[in-house]
């Protein structure tokens, strides 16, 4: 896939991980150092196309689509979030089984890529987060309602999404991130959707991404995973992020404190998608973290 705005093309490959056919998007030179970026929820890998231009002088990015996103295989049977860090572990262990990791997450990329760097610290030299880890602690008092709720409502409406045109579907996207020009738009709606043979737009994402999880997230075992974290790590803020609210400054510095070594940096004039309101600048911050040795 080309973007149109850069003029940058990726490749796209399949392996089989965990029973799975993934799709890996991979930009730059073949024989440069790797660097994994893990895109968010109901997001895709080929959206990240300008944030990896300032990165290619050095590194080549792999990017998957997580399982039940853009080209990657949808299991049957739903969804469990340590499946996501699996698949992620054995992503690795095809491409790079031997050389220190460097990761890069958005959201919920973000809460996978550091968990992993948490459960392998041996593994990775340099995280990066992308404005995540801010999903709001669970009581445990919530667990009969919620598995309740996931009982009574899967399977669900699993129907898929379609748009009559990808231009449609770029004017939805277009409506939900007003700053993106009409060509950017036009750009993320054919990363995220895909023409199904009938006239139709079919979005890449399995319906079932939003049907209710049966298990609670609790906050305190991901800090217990993150205090084993030994890579350098930086934190990517977007000044226009509404989720930091969702747990508020003292949990955020609690959990950032989890790193050991760790700096952080705020992208002016971005909300949550960094990739689509800031590329150039996040993917120079990025590069400026990794290029530092």
């Amino acid at each position: 896939m080309t973007d149109p705005a850069s003029g940058l093309a990726s490749r796209s490959e399949h392996v089989r991980l965990r029973g799975l056919r993934y799709h890996v998007r991979r930009w730059g030179r073949p024989d440069a150092p790797m660097v994994f970026l893990g895109h968010g929820w109901l997001d895709v890998s080929a959206t990240f196309q300008l944030l990896v231009q300032p990165l290619l002088h050095r590194w080549q990015v792999l990017a998957p689509d997580w399982r039940g996103f853009g080209h990657t295989q949808w299991p049957a049977d739903g969804y469990w979030f340590p499946d996501y860090v699996a698949d992620l572990d054995a992503l690795v262990a095809h491409y790079s089984p031997d050389a220190p990791l460097r990761l890069v997450g958005h959201s919920m990329g973000a809460q996978i890529m550091s968990l992993y760097a948490g459960l392998r610290p041996d593994r990775v030299e340099r995280y990066v987060c992308l404005d995540g880890l801010f999903l709001p602690d669970m009581e445990a008092t919530r667990a009969p309602k919620v598995l309740r709720r996931w009982m009574d409502l899967w399977p669900g409406d699993t129907r898929e999404r379609f748009y009559p045109s990808f231009e449609a579907l770029a004017r939805r996207v277009r409506a939900k991130h007003p700053a993106l020009t009409a060509e950017r738009a036009l750009f993320i709606a054919r990363c995220w959707g895909a023409a199904d043979g009938f006239g139709r737009i079919r979005l890449l994402a399995d319906p079932k991404h939003h049907l209710p999880m049966a298990a609670l997230y609790r906050a305190a075992e991901s800090k217990a995973i993150w205090q084993q974290v030994t890579a350098r790590t930086l934190f990517v803020d977007a000044a226009d992020s509404i989720f930091p609210q969702a747990i508020g400054a003292a949990e955020t510095a609690e959990r950032r404190a989890c790193f050991r070594d760790h700096a952080q940096l705020r992208i002016d004039g971005a909300g949550h998608m960094l990739h689509f309101d800031a590329p150039e600048a996040t993917g120079a911050a990025i590069a400026a973290f990794l290029d530092a040795g």
